[in-house]
């Protein structure tokens, strides 16, 4: 339903941190653009370990971590449900749901519940609940364990786990069953540092305008207050038919937002405050929908769908179809289930998969910066599939500026060097190469006469510049 697309999107950050790992040969140019991510996080190391360790294909190992990250969650979700509901039905409710869901936006802070890839998300995710869920069961020799499983995974998520298990024991005083108070959690700093805004970096803030709340579209502001007022309703609902832990989590839930709401509103709307940006604060609500959507499903199973098969099959078969239909336009050139082996029947997939397969390891290409968002790329990361440096471009490698600094001016010469990239010429292409080195390009159809082009098909040309 949801899909599966291994090389999109946020895989062209992380996939060439595993493949590096796998063969440290690979990407002897602009390798920083990815790594300054895979060197703050254990994932890298882990999928590769697993690669190794069990002589599974790179392939094979992303798509059994990537169903192994979903069973997590939804098991987690299972975990949760126990705990606010005597009645399995409830619980069901609450898995199916969020199972339902995995794809829906969260807001407006450019994240899915769950992605249709793996990422550090996804192990960090269902990490993030199994901490809730340990703290409200006052076990916290495991919450520990998972705290630190989720930090080694992903640095910041963790913070948000942090945050809202310290509310949890602040407002509902640890209370599921015994109604014991529980002590103190404390939360470690965040280390990190925050240069100046340069010009360069102040650019690709201003390309994210996810990062800015105050930037959201208004549809994207009812993400945050739609949830608030639902939750007000469940806690209301949770008191009245004794539903202790419920309540609790509603109302830590509406506090945790609006605590992370605040700093999000300064940064948007303090020029000055820009630089704390990529801390994204937003992002909180990633957690605040799976919990929203865990007590929905589990109010909806135990008070209105009940025993009535009908119901269960009428509702989610909407919900599902709802969102099969959006996943199949955002990939609308892709086969919805790119499973390992599958031949590609794209024709980007296609030409990057021959560059893998026919150019030198050191091969460094240039190609539109703007090629994720062209017709028919459907997002598919260059890095991740061909296995070539490239020079850098403006979708993904803005976002590794975005949380990264230091990278801005690298980035800024190398996309200005590239401005104009429709109307280039073959002189303009051998300014690249004598500027930067690169030797072959990526042009989309009708291409340029007189260069070497021993690949094409009817939407790419692959060319080598002498």
């Amino acid at each position: 339903m949801h899909g599966y697309h291994p090389y999109v999107e946020d895989a062209e950050i992380y996939v060439p941190g595993i493949k590096t790992a796998l063969n440290p040969a690979l990407y002897p140019h602009n390798a920083e653009f990815f790594a300054s991510h895979a060197g703050m996080t254990l994932f890298p190391n882990l999928i590769a370990g697993s690669v190794k360790l069990t002589g599974l294909s790179l392939d094979g190992a992303l798509l059994a971590w990537h169903f192994s990250a979903i069973f997590l969650l939804l098991l987690a979700c299972w975990e949760l449900g126990r705990i606010c509901f005597a009645d399995r039905r409830a619980r069901w409710g609450g898995v199916a749901l969020v199972a339902s869901l995995l794809t829906i936006p969260v807001a407006g802070t450019a994240l899915y519940i769950m992605d249709q890839y793996l990422s550090p998300r996804s192990l960090s995710t269902p990490g993030a609940l199994f901490i809730v869920i340990n703290v409200m069961e006052r076990k916290f020799g495991r919450a520990a364990l998972w705290a630190a499983f989720t930090a080694a995974i992903h640095p910041l998520m963790v913070v948000f786990a942090l945050a809202y298990a310290a509310l949890l024991l602040g407002l509902g005083r640890g209370r599921t069953r015994a109604g014991e108070a529980q002590p103190e959690l404390v939360l470690p700093p965040l280390l990190t540092s925050f240069p100046p805004v340069s010009g360069a970096y102040r650019e690709v803030l201003g390309s994210h305008s996810y990062f800015f709340v105050t930037r959201w579209e208004w549809y994207e502001w009812l993400g945050i207050a739609g949830p608030l007022v639902l939750l007000g309703w469940f806690e209301r609902v949770a008191t009245s038919r004794d539903l202790p832990a419920v309540a609790v989590l509603c109302r830590t839930t509406i506090v945790f937002v609006l605590m992370f709401f605040l700093p999000a509103l300064l940064i948007s709307s303090v020029p000055g405050l820009a630089r704390f940006a990529e801390l994204q604060p937003m992002r909180c609500l990633q957690l605040a929908y799976i919990l929203l959507f865990v007590i929905a499903g589990g109010l909806l199973g135990q008070f209105v769908l009940r025993g009535r098969v009908w119901a269960w099959a009428a509702l989610f078969a909407a919900i599902c179809a709802g969102m099969w239909f959006p996943q199949r336009e955002l990939f609308p050139a892709t086969p919805h289930l790119e499973w390992p082996g599958r031949a590609p029947h794209n024709e980007w997939v296609e030409g990057f998969e021959w560059i893998r397969a026919h150019t030198p390891i050191d091969a460094y290409f240039a190609l539109n910066p703007d090629h994720m968002n062209a017709r028919g790329e459907d997002q598919h990361g260059f890095r991740a599939i061909a296995e070539r440096s490239r020079l850098a471009d403006r979708v993904k490698d803005s976002g590794a500026v975005s949380m990264f600094p230091k990278l801005a001016a690298t980035w800024w010469e190398q996309v200005r060097a590239q401005d104009g990239w429709t109307k280039f010429q073959p002189a303009d292409l051998l300014r690249l190469k004598h500027h930067f080195g690169v030797n072959w390009v990526v042009l989309e159809q009708p291409g340029l006469a007189g260069l070497d082009c021993p690949y094409q098909n009817t939407r790419l040309m692959v060319c080598q510049l002498e």
